[in-house]
């Protein structure tokens, strides 16, 4: 009996048979689509995450800072020049290092973000805002995934970029401080709040207008106020991908070049203070710097050749590690489900198959006196089981996609971002527990009919 010949039999009592067949496909598709969609969740899951992630703490970049070293306090050996010694601070982050690091293979980009503080921008029509004043290479905003929405970057002097959330909810000092005092004294009227919000979203063009920097001497007993020389936007970035206008405007950032930013802590300086509005560091060096890597398999390698420069390094791969860790549990916990499913679906097609075989003594009795041996007998009730957990893991393709639909749609009705797919990957390990679940179930059925005596069979019906 060739394989032919036992496939067509098999798939005539796979058809003849409906109501069985239907039961096992039935308990099969259940499980195989358990195991294709936890493991689709799982994955999405993953992916929505990491996307997060990586939004939030960029898994490519690298953040330099100053490493050990003997520091000089200041001074030269000689102890009067002032001047710092990088033979004995040699863990100094300077502008010598900067551009070794951004000729080191695998750099995209290699710029200070120095955060140098919290201070108020006032528009000409005198509207006002509490911007972060950060200081970075503007040219170089671009190799950071920042995109410009308005303009871009040049080196001018006094020239700015801002985000797009300083852009939103400027208002006049008046109006400002009059809500501020409403809420003060209503902490708990939510319209206040609401109103707020809604102002806090309110755009404002700015693009190639002026602004200005405006300090407060907090030291004196009167209020003491300064402003910067006009300062030209040259730049709006966009809004980041799955950033939306209200977390934008609790965001509000203004980049400014090194110069810029000398400039600025010169102009804003008060006579009595001993202290600057703008935290900078020493001019010529760096608090810290971030590096971009073309690839995230090629962190490490520039992280070692970085430390090399006496410079302390640190990314953010330790985040990604745990997120896999947590997503390979659930995957295993979610492949146990299906798995569960699957046992109870197979305890299903053996007493089928068991009952099939019952009923099929007298065919059996006649196929062997036919010259059919033990392993033909065996391979074709194998071959139905496996016919059936085929059919059954297709049919269990089918319901995934099916359940997968309606999770978008019950995501998308709750204003979430995520998105359930189903990898092509899953499909053929979906279909292949089904198949295994059923050639494994069928195997006690098709020694048992193998094993049948088939005078006896014959005799008997």
């Amino acid at each position: 009996m060739k394989i032919r010949d036992i496939s067509r039999m098999a798939w005539e009592q796979v058809k003849r048979r409906k109501v069985v067949t239907g039961l096992c496909m039935t308990g099969i598709s259940i499980g195989c689509a358990a195991i294709i969609v936890a493991l689709s969740v799982g994955q999405s899951a993953q992916v929505y995450v990491t996307e997060q992630v990586n939004a939030n703490f960029k898994m490519d970049e690298i953040t330099v800072s100053p490493g050990g070293g003997l520091p000089t306090n200041g001074k030269s050996g000689g102890g009067g020049s002032g001047e710092v010694n990088e033979n004995l601070d040699p863990g100094k982050l300077t502008d010598q290092k900067l551009k070794i690091i951004q000729g080191l293979n695998h750099v995209k980009a290699a710029s200070p973000f120095h955060q140098a503080g919290y201070l108020q921008m006032v528009t000409i029509d005198n509207k006002i805002s509490d911007v972060q004043v950060v200081v970075a290479d503007l040219q170089k905003l671009t190799a950071y995934d920042h995109k410009f929405k308005q303009g871009g970057a040049n080196g001018q002097l006094g020239s700015i970029v801002l985000n797009h959330g300083a852009t939103l909810g400027l208002i006049d000092l008046e109006t400002r401080q009059k809500l501020f005092d409403q809420m003060s004294a209503d902490p708990f009227n939510q319209e206040l709040y609401q109103q707020y919000d809604k102002m806090a979203t309110v755009p404002t063009e700015l693009y190639r207008k002026q602004v200005q920097i405006q300090a407060q001497d907090y030291s004196s007993t009167s209020p003491v106020f300064k402003l910067s020389s006009p300062l030209q936007i040259s730049g709006i970035l966009a809004l980041p991908k799955g950033m939306d206008e209200l977390r934008s405007s609790y965001e509000k950032i203004m980049y400014v070049s090194p110069e810029t930013a000398q400039q600025l802590s010169k102009e804003l300086a008060f006579d009595n203070s001993t202290t600057s509005v703008l935290t900078l560091p020493p001019e010529g060096s760096y608090n810290s710097i971030t590096v971009k890597v073309d690839d995230v398999a090629n962190i490490k390698p520039v992280e070692q050749m970085i430390q090399k420069l006496s410079l302390s390094a640190q990314d953010n791969l330790f985040q990604q590690e745990m997120l896999k860790e947590q997503f390979d549990m659930i995957k295993m916990a979610a492949l146990g489900i299906g798995v569960f499913i699957l046992i109870i679906a197979s305890i299903s097609i053996i007493v089928a198959m068991t009952m099939s075989t019952h009923q099929r003594r007298r065919q059996i009795g006649i196929m062997k006196v036919l010259g059919a041996n033990m392993g033909q007998i065996r391979n074709m009730f194998i071959t139905e089981a496996a016919l059936l957990g085929l059919l059954g893991g297709m049919l269990g393709v089918a319901f995934s996609y099916l359940i997968v639909m309606a999770l978008n749609k019950l995501v998308g009705s709750a204003g979430d971002g995520m998105n359930f797919f189903i990898p092509t990957t899953n499909l053929p390990i979906g279909i292949s527990f089904a198949i295994m679940t059923g050639v494994l179930s069928g195997i006690y059925p098709a020694i048992s009919a193998s094993r049948t005596d088939a005078l006896t069979a014959i005799k008997r019906d």
